[in-house]
């Protein structure tokens, strides 16, 4: 794959298990409609559609997920299916070794919100020429809040209109920490959106992180294709540590780069994360399929089948599905994971 227009690499591994019901092993947070006009999956290759500027996207996804992300994005440039889950460091070294060395990638998580797109489209073109010299540049979302949920990257100096030396990256730093970083106004959230030249990667993984580089080549050189669909070897990839880009590569590289925007970011990281961009009624509350809110305020209510009827109550998030209904304060929405974790250790699969 090669030549002048970027290359999407979009990553839909996840397991979204902090939105649980709704999200499920062999339904994950990136094939639901959260938002409207489609999965989050649908809704983020559409951002990349602009032919004069991005490739047909690339995804990698685990491998049971192949006809679902097909059936997604029928225009779809290559799917790489991961033998085993080794995070996101190895799933994008997977890509990258497809790519001619100065190929642009830009790698977008399939289940994030962007609120503003063209804004994120004006964004990456600022930041491509910096791309192109060697920096891996990450995109820093606008910090509207003092959220500890987050990871945090600091503007150092300018190089070039838009594009900033990132000083440091801060991981899910404590209230206060978070409410310094909001005021300062020089931090930026890390919303995991990253622009670089294929090489540029692969170098910073064999200077960083060889065994994972080491890993991936094997995959790739042993990988069976089917069409569009590529097998890495199994044996080999499952060699890989599991390991975050954040950690292998950048906060360990002297070239990171921050462009930041304010795009409407969201990655929509528990169910109070999705109250938060979701349409609400005169009483606060957001209410989705079949669903009555009596004297009800500030509640998330959304149902795939029962009728839920919350009287009465205040701030709750109640998810209904077929099988499972989940009640909870919104401020501890994510508590969720906990349910999940319960499940596996009770052995309950049918639920997970």
């Amino acid at each position: 794959m090669s030549g002048e227009t970027i290359i999407p690499v979009i990553l839909c591994g996840g397991a979204g298990t902090r939105l649980w019901p709704l999200s499920r092993r062999a339904r994950p947070k990136q094939m639901l409609d959260l938002v409207g006009g489609g999965s989050m999956l649908a809704l983020t290759a559409a951002r990349v559609a602009d032919a004069e500027l991005f490739a047909a996207p690339l995804v990698v996804a685990a491998a049971d997920q192949a006809e679902a992300v097909e059936a997604e994005l029928p225009g779809l440039g290559m799917l790489i299916l991961e033998p085993a889950a080794r995070n996101t460091a190895p799933a994008i070294a997977l890509a990258a070794l497809t790519a001619e060395a100065e190929a642009l990638l830009l790698v977008l998580p399939s289940d994030h919100l962007i609120g503003d797109p063209a804004a994120l489209t004006e964004a990456i073109r600022r930041a491509a020429p910096a791309a192109r010299a060697g920096w891996i540049v990450t995109f820093g979302m606008k910090a509207e809040r003092a959220e500890t949920g987050y990871g945090y990257v600091q503007r150092g100096a300018a190089l070039g209109a838009g594009v900033h030396e990132a000083l440091r990256f801060v991981e899910k730093p404590d209230a206060a920490a978070a409410a310094f970083y909001v005021a300062d106004g020089g931090y930026d959230w890390n919303g995991g959106i990253f622009l670089m030249a294929a090489g540029t990667y692969l170098d910073a993984l064999a200077r960083h992180a060889p065994d994972i580089l080491k890993a991936a080549e094997a995959a790739m050189a042993g990988a069976r294709r089917d069409g569009a669909r590529v097998h890495p070897d199994a044996a080999a990839f499952r060699a890989s540590p599991a390991q975050a880009i954040d950690y292998a590569v950048m906060e360990k590289s002297d070239k990171v780069a921050v462009a930041p925007v304010a795009a409407g970011w969201s990655d929509i990281g528990s169910f109070d994360a999705l109250y938060d961009v979701s349409g609400k009624d005169g009483d606060g509350n957001v209410v989705v399929g079949p669903g009555l809110a009596i004297d009800a305020r500030g509640c998330l209510i959304r149902s795939e089948g029962p009728l839920v009827a919350a009287i009465g109550v205040e701030d709750l998030v109640v998810v209904a599905t077929a099988d499972a209904v989940l009640v909870v304060p919104r401020a501890a929405s994510q508590r969720v994971k906990e349910a999940v974790e319960r499940l596996q250790k009770e052995g309950k699969d049918s639920w997970l």
